[in-house]
């Protein structure tokens, strides 16, 4: 299957969407308000006996995305990554919450190639957030999946940062990496050491884990390392324990993330997700094998058949 293109009439559009969201238009669009009945005051002070307490869930399906930045704070002039520059796409992952049914969500390689209009050489999906920001990845998934026009309705990006402190306001979560990582960079200041087995990681370690790459399958070793960091992140957040916190800690991160999700709504996808955590679907796009003619990218595997991101409900979901 070829990369995706994208229209030059729909990069036309990117720019105004782009535009809108510098200027913190696109937080709160009218249509989507509808999505989410106005939560019951009663609510806020009843206590949390179960995630369905958190907020009311959304009327229909809704997708998010959500962007890793390999900065680690928004805004910075440099990544503190491999290649050094302007901030990238480090991870990439849709969510689509059924009000009715599991979660789905799906991992995407940030090295997957793509093409913009007007060029003849293909580029990472990661590689499109440091263009065109929010706007231009999230125009690239619709055409790539053939998602629906109002798709993704909703994004997230976070640094390195605040997913350390995500982490760490839990009290750490409990993962299991399947082998020991060890790995050194000084020019990134990157120091990975981890053992393996189950056991509980801090917000540091979870970054090493997340960033971590197999020499063996370098693309493939991360999307599994992301599955299970989700996974842990999601069980947590789904523990009596923390329910009552889970307010409190949605408003702290507000300031140290980019997103077009009000407080109320994110409680609403999280009460969707949480009250069904152990029927969550994860799934990845199957990619052909590496070749050194692609320059580290990867093409999707030629078997692919549409649609490559099943609708909701849908019976072909990817296991």
């Amino acid at each position: 299957m070829p990369p995706a293109q994208l229209l030059p009439s729909r990069r036309r559009r990117t720019v105004l969407r782009l535009s809108a969201a510098a200027s913190g238009l696109l937080v709160g669009l009218a249509v989507l308000a509808q999505l989410w009945p106005k939560p019951d005051r009663a609510l806020v002070s009843k206590t949390l006996q179960s995630p369905a307490d958190l907020a009311p869930l959304p009327s229909r399906a809704i997708t998010l995305l959500v962007i890793g930045s390999d900065a680690d704070r928004l805004g910075a002039s440099q990544n503190g990554a491999a290649p050094a520059g302007l901030a990238n796409a480090d991870s990439l992952l849709l969510v689509r919450v059924n009000p009715d049914g599991p979660t789905q969500l799906l991992s995407l390689a940030p090295e997957l190639a793509v093409n913009l209009p007007g060029q003849s050489k293909s580029q990472s999906l990661g590689s499109l957030y440091r263009q065109g920001g929010v706007a231009l990845t999230a125009e690239a998934l619709r055409e790539l999946l053939g998602l629906e026009a109002h798709e993704p309705d909703r994004y997230l990006v976070l640094s390195r940062s605040a997913l350390r402190r995500l982490v760490d306001d839990l009290g750490g979560i409990e993962v299991n990496p399947p082998q020991a990582m060890r790995y050194r960079d000084r020019s990134q200041k990157l120091n990975i050491s981890l053992q393996a087995g189950l056991q509980y990681l801090k917000g540091e370690q979870v970054e090493q884990l997340l960033r971590y790459r197999d020499p063996q399958q370098p693309v493939e070793s991360r999307l599994v390392n992301q599955q299970e960091t989700l996974r842990a992140l999601l069980r947590s957040l789904a523990q009596p324990a923390q329910l009552f916190n889970l307010p409190g800690l949605v408003g702290g991160l507000q300031a140290e993330l980019a997103t077009n999700l009000s407080e109320a709504e994110a409680l609403s996808l999280l009460a969707a997700s949480l009250s069904r955590v152990d029927a969550l679907t994860y799934s990845t796009l199957p990619l052909a094998p590496a070749k050194p003619s692609h320059g580290g990218l990867r093409q999707l595997a030629s078997d692919v058949q549409p649609p490559l991101w099943p609708p909701a409900g849908s019976a072909s979901q990817r296991p």
